[in-house]
């Protein structure tokens, strides 16, 4: 043992080092009364001996030593001293009981001030700087600073500028966009990348309501013959990364939509109120499908978001609506009492499924309001009609049918209508369920009435209503009324519709009804253009029996709107304007009329009510006039209208077509009719595996 350690020593230092240790080695021996090779057997002591030999070592010795570099990586000296002032331990590496040796410090290169004219600065700490181009940002190593390995790559990389002067690299150096600092890059591994452009086309897939396959088939064959057109075919390989399967989009589907859920949630737990919109419906595979919609305020506007798109298993029963409504609230915690009102298409007088549904919500919510939907008591009210005129509505209905219900008919009448040149080529079917068919089908056949009456057979019985003018005076009327009602329909369609809105329309419409009936008695038709046009056109006037049908149907008209929307003192006019309220309304208390007062005398508030919406505005005013602010938005939240509900029965049906019976479309309507977008990167960064799915 003794005569290996020499070994060892004789080979790293001279021969006055090697009798100095042993001399040393031997007297500690002699102190401890203990062998030597004895003392180096025992595991306890070798490490004590080897550390004392390397102490006489460091003594006999002035150079500074350190454990040997690997081809991977430089192992620093675990050096430790106590409190005592023990000798200093090094750990000594060994391998196949033979000792490192040590070494010096690998040499570090300094930065000279002419490597500039290569092309080069340093980059980092500059006692062991990196070498850095000035031309193209590379970084390279602290062993390439040096002249000839400098000058290598300035004339392979940049051989345009190799004659260059070290004035134009400093010039170069010194420009602002040099000066700029580096932004933080970071990079994202291939499996990262794919995944993530995997979850962004799943959420395009389904925004389409296409089906999931059109990944793998169409979409990813396209963009791999994009990139390898535009780039090269080494990057249209990595697209094959990106898995698109069935299965695997289906699965990115219900992550998106389960992350737009859990935001929603978020945002329904800390708002101060919401309302609800229901509506159920049967979808091809016969399934009863519910939707529930929800209107809440955030972030200084009023959203309107889905709520829920579930598949009633049993008896779509009131019951059963309302249960499935409540075990969603109390899955995700939602408090029932922040409802404020259930807006459906069932009226207080009806009794039905929903209505049940509807006072079952109201139990549970006790201060929460019902409201029929504005838009079907509109479709209700514009149903009454005079004999003469229903007749006429009628047998148009007929002959339209005549000709659309017989794929050959339709074929000869486009043949027929392009040869007349015609302004349109075919008829349009009436549907009672579509609020809008009437007018659009009226219109359609009153401008083909010529080409009808060449292309209807004598035998057919209606033939000759195409040739009477009082009958084609009546259509006229009928198409004329049709379309102005249509369009206060859609006037009050769309999102964030508030019940002022849709009285403001109805307000509009009846003053309308009231001057048209004024006009007609006066047999005045310049209100109704495609009546007045073809009075025009034969030259010829109204029958009094016309005139009386059509006044009789406009003031009965009127009068059935009011029923189903009477006119009632409003006490929160304040909230459509507050700048005209000039004596304290009913509906607040002294407090709350103090913050008004206050409010319409702040000039910029004045300002910011012409420029924003009426729910944008009370929205922005949270914070700074809450009691108020919180009172109007509350009057603000209740839909008016069933509109997002027939708009998402209209998304599912074109979701799950009878190609698609067995999909679960739920997660597809989450992502379609939300006004959240989800966090692909949230979505990612929760996943343990960063690899693709198959």
């Amino acid at each position: 043992m003794v005569a290996h350690l020499l070994c060892i020593l004789s080979y790293n230092f001279n021969t006055f080092v090697i009798l100095n240790v042993y001399s040393k080695l031997t007297m500690f021996c002699t102190t401890n009364s203990l062998p030597m090779d004895l003392l180096l057997k025992q595991g306890s002591l070798k490490q004590e001996v080897e550390s004392f030999c390397y102490q006489i070592v460091s003594e006999s010795n002035d150079q500074k030593v350190g454990i040997l570099q690997s081809e991977d990586e430089q192992l620093q000296p675990a050096v430790s001293k106590n409190s005592e002032g023990e000798l200093s331990r090094v750990k000594f590496m060994s391998n196949s009981n033979k000792i490192t040796t040590f070494s010096k410090k690998p040499k570090r290169r300094k930065y000279d001030e002419s490597y500039l004219s290569f092309g080069f600065t340093y980059f980092g700490n500059r006692d062991a700087p990196h070498a850095q181009c000035v031309l193209c940002k590379k970084i390279l190593s602290n062993s390439s600073l040096a002249p000839s390995k400098l000058r290598r790559h300035l004339e392979t990389k940049h051989a345009a500028y190799k004659d260059k002067d070290i004035s134009f690299f400093k010039q170069h150096l010194d420009s602002p966009e040099n000066n700029k600092p580096p932004a933080p890059k970071i990079v994202n591994t291939d499996n990262e990348s794919a995944t993530e452009a995997s979850y962004n086309v799943s959420y395009h897939i389904a925004l389409s309501g296409e089906a999931h396959t059109i990944g793998e088939l169409l979409i990813k064959p396209c963009a791999k013959d994009v990139v390898m057109r535009m780039f090269d075919e080494q990057y249209s390989k990595k697209i094959d990364a990106v898995q698109l399967s069935n299965s695997t989009v289906a699965r990115r589907i219900k992550d998106l939509a389960a992350d737009i859920e859990e935001e929603l949630v978020c945002r329904l737990k800390i708002c101060d109120g919401f309302s609800l919109q229901l509506d159920e419906s049967a979808d091809v595979s016969g399934l009863a499908v519910l939707l529930v919609f929800v209107r809440y305020r955030f972030n200084k506007s009023i959203e309107e978001d889905l709520l829920l798109c579930e598949s009633l298993q049993s008896n779509a029963t009131g019951e059963e609506i309302f249960n499935c409504i409540n075990s969603f609230m109390q899955k995700h915690e939602i408090e029932w009492e922040k409802c404020v009102d259930v807006c459906s298409d069932a009226s207080r007088a009806m009794d039905g499924k929903i209505a049940e549904a509807v006072t079952l919500i109201k139990y549970v919510a006790p201060e929460s309001s019902s409201s029929h939907c504005l838009l079907y008591r509109h479709a209700l009210a514009v149903k009454t009609m005079p004999a003469s005129l229903k007749n006429v509505l009628d047998q148009a209905v007929q002959i339209i049918n005549y000709i659309k219900a017989r794929p050959h008919q339709s074929r000869l009448l486009k043949i027929l209508c392009e040869e007349m040149g015609a302004q349109h080529t075919a008829l349009l079917l009436n549907t009672e369920v579509r609020w809008l068919s009437r007018g659009k089908v009226l219109v359609r056949l009153f401008e083909l009435r010529r080409e009808l009456l060449v292309f209807m057979d004598s035998a057919f019985r209606l033939s000759d209503c195409l040739t009477n003018s009082s009958w084609l005076l009546r259509l006229a009327y009928l198409a004329d009324i049709f379309t102005k009602l249509n369009e206060v329909n859609l006037s009050m369609q769309g999102k964030n519709v508030t019940v002022f809105t849709v009285f403001d329309k109805m307000s509009s419409l009846l003053r309308k009804l009231e001057f048209w009936a004024s006009s007609v008695e006066e047999e005045n038709f310049d209100c109704f253009p495609t009546l007045s046009d073809f009075l025009t056109e034969i030259n010829s006037t109204v029958d009094k029996d016309i005139c009386s049908a059509i006044v009789h149907h406009l003031r009965g008209l009127r009068s059935t709107l009011l029923k189903y929307f009477p006119v009632t003192n409003d006490n929160n006019a304040w909230v459509r304007n507050p700048f005209t309220v000039t004596v304290k309304p009913a509906s607040l208390v002294a407090r709350d009329y103090e913050s008004l007062i206050d409010l319409t005398s702040d000039s910029q508030v004045k300002q910011n009510f012409s420029e924003l919406s009426l729910n944008d505005f009370w929205s922005s005013l949270i914070q700074e006039y809450p009691s108020v602010a919180r009172r109007a938005v509350r009057v603000l939240l209740p839909f008016a209208t069933m509109h997002l509900c027939e708009t998402g029965f209209s998304y599912y049906a074109a979701t799950k077509t009878k190609y698609r019976k067995r999909l679960d479309a739920a997660p597809h309507m989450r992502i379609r009719l939300s006004n959240i977008t989800p966090n692909i990167k949230r979505i990612c960064d929760k996943k343990t595996q960063k690899h693709c799915s198959h």
